[in-house]
């Protein structure tokens, strides 16, 4: 009788992956039985980029809640419904189950490798230590307290939730080691790296920039820090848009941008732009309009929809020919975000370089060439009265915020976290909405059911698991 061996090998969390596994004798002795480090952390930045930028609204619903754009047949996630599909647990699980497994899986097969060059092995080693502070650093933005000290753990399935302002603390000191050990003398990652293809000084870029993003994050709760973090990283970070932090995806499938996945291979249409948006880039002929959205069929004239409404695909502006390009870039940091946090960091008294006008224009233009536009097209528009610095409406905050919010338009997950962050802009929930405009995501069923002790801990500490529930930094 043949022997069976039933393997159930937790996936991150709770889910469990139950594999049948035939007796020795059938397995092939040629078959590789070690994964390359690089090839997981290849996966781990493939389904991080997707995670993050995707407009299924299964997984990430984040361009209904900035209202860049508005739903057609089915506006439920634009009115804030999240658990009928689950959004929260599709999000949740390729985090932990394959981003951050893949990483950690990774770093112990690089730390194990003793045949591999020690100034190589840290650079592999900080790389995958900057892709594992980003990775938390957005389930905190977007949970809250979540599993951390006792996550990727196999034998312990039901992990404690840890505060989310102790985490932070914890990945703005494991960043600055990573930080510390790159050397740019060495080689890194190599062609395997989805990123930077191995440049090991555009990671150093790009761990900075991530410094100065996550400086700023604490700015309204722990200024101190803020200023000490801003500064050290602000001499380091993206200079232009060549040194963007991003995937470049294929043309052929799996490794297309998940934006041509929904637009384009699915041959449906449930986008519309939202009047949010539209209405104020049509007001200042902002020259990412048309690049944005296409004009509504038959004109040339553009129009959004209305946000948690269903919306007619043929009377509104749908998504532009520029997101239905299969290997358009996925972003996670790009130098215009750079420039936008520059310019708060000026005006909260942070000793960084230049003017706050400055770095705003350079942000604005930086973002109208990333889209094909060119200088003289940003020139022209930051000098309509109501995108210059000097005399755009309201405060800096407003400014700024507006701003970023139009620029990370294909950047879902940071813009949703900007909007909360800077208040601006000033979005209204819409009539239908169940719930105010979420400041984040509830906790997954799963968490609920099967770890409940240690998820009903963290609900209570965080007010309640509700949309409406905090995030540390969210003061303001």
């Amino acid at each position: 009788m043949k022997k069976i061996l039933l393997l159930c090998i937790p996936a991150m969390m709770f889910a469990t992956s139950c594999k049948d596994l035939d007796d020795y004798d059938n397995l092939n002795p040629k078959a590789a039985t070690t994964v390359p480090a690089v090839s997981l952390v290849s996966n781990a930045q493939r389904v991080l980029a997707n995670t993050i930028n995707t407009p299924d609204y299964n997984i990430n619903p984040f361009r209904f809640y900035v209202q860049h754009w508005a739903a057609t047949t089915y506006p439920d996630e634009s009115q804030f419904v999240i658990e009928t599909r689950s959004i929260n647990r599709f999000f949740w699980d390729p985090l932990y189950r394959d981003v951050l497994s893949d990483l950690n899986e990774g770093k112990k097969l690089v730390t194990a490798d003793a045949v591999l060059d020690p100034k190589v092995k840290a650079n592999q080693l900080a790389a995958i230590e900057v892709l594992e502070v980003y990775a938390w650093s957005v389930l905190v933005n977007t949970f809250g307290d979540i599993p951390y000290t006792e996550a990727l753990n196999a034998d312990n399935v039901l992990p404690k939730f840890d505060d989310d302002a102790a985490i932070f603390a914890d990945l703005t000191t494991r960043l600055d080691k990573a930080i510390g050990m790159f050397d740019a003398s060495a080689s890194g990652l190599g062609t395997g790296d989805l990123y930077y293809n191995g440049n090991v000084a555009n990671w150093l870029k790009f761990a900075n920039s991530l410094k100065l993003r996550l400086g700023m994050t604490l700015a309204d709760v722990d200024a101190a820090k803020a200023k000490t973090m801003v500064e050290a990283a602000a001499p380091n970070v993206i200079t232009s848009n060549a040194e963007n932090a991003k995937i470049t995806y294929l043309s052929a499938l799996p490794n297309r941008n998940q934006l041509y996945e929904s637009l384009v291979q699915s041959g449906r249409s449930d986008f519309v732009g939202a009047s949010t948006l539209i209405d104020p880039m049509l007001a200042t002929n902002d020259p990412r309009l048309p690049i944005y959205f296409k004009p509504v069929a038959g004109s040339s004239n553009f129009k959004g929809g209305t946000a948690g409404t269903p919306n007619s695909a043929t009377n509104n502006s749908t998504p532009g020919a520029a997101l239905e390009n299969p290997t358009l870039p996925g972003m996670l940091l790009t130098y215009s975000e750079v420039e936008f946090l520059l310019a708060e960091a000026v005006e909260r008294g942070f000793a960084v370089a230049g003017t706050a006008e400055a770095h705003y224009n350079a942000a604005v233009t930086a973002s109208i060439t990333e889209w094909g536009g060119s200088a003289a097209d940003a020139a022209t528009y930051l000098e309509k009265s109501a995108v210059a610095y000097n005399t755009a409406a309201g405060d800096w905050k407003q400014k700024i915020g507006t701003q970023k919010w139009i620029a990370l338009y294909s950047q879902p997950t940071q813009a949703w976290t900007e909007w909360r962050r800077l208040d601006a802009p000033n979005l209204v929930k819409p009539a239908a909405a169940i719930s105010e405009i979420p400041l984040r995501l509830p906790y997954p069923t799963t968490e609920a059911n099967l770890n409940t002790t240690n998820y009903a801990a963290a609900a209570s500490a965080m007010g309640g698991d509700v949309v409406t529930s905090r995030i540390f930094w969210d003061k303001l």
